[in-house]
């Protein structure tokens, strides 16, 4: 899971290379992003917009309430968050990619590729 928490300071773009895993046809999280202030508060939640889809999926992004402890100067806390989630064709197996743009209300941005295996569902039998 990555945690994409705001900052200030930053106005380049940056470019991250991520992987994720699951099964065939089940949701796959793929980034949670959030915007976490020094005084433990939440700020502006980014905008997420889709630079390349999956070819072999779907890409959706829901919000979420986000608990978190020992998070930055954070003992604990609970913000709202979005959630960036895959879901392969029925039966695919194999890898696919998606590329998301990240964009903070300070300026900063990040495009983050994410490299996506997916496995059979079957279970492993021991014969």
């Amino acid at each position: 899971m990555m945690l994409s928490g705001g900052t200030t300071g930053f106005a380049q773009d940056q470019t991250v290379h991520r992987t994720a895993k699951g099964q065939t046809g089940k949701d796959i999280r793929i980034g949670v992003y959030l915007n976490v202030q020094a005084d433990c508060s939440s700020g502006t939640l980014p905008s997420i917009r889709l630079l390349t889809p999956p070819t072999n999926g779907i890409a959706t992004v829901k919000r979420a309430k986000i608990s978190l402890t020992n998070y930055k100067n954070c003992m604990a806390l609970e913000v709202p968050a979005f959630v960036a989630i895959y879901r392969s064709k029925t039966n695919f197996v194999g890898t696919d990619a998606v590329t998301v743009v990240v964009s903070y209300s300070n300026g900063r941005s990040e495009t983050q590729k994410i490299d996506i295996s997916v496995a059979s569902g079957a279970p492993d039998r021991n014969i």
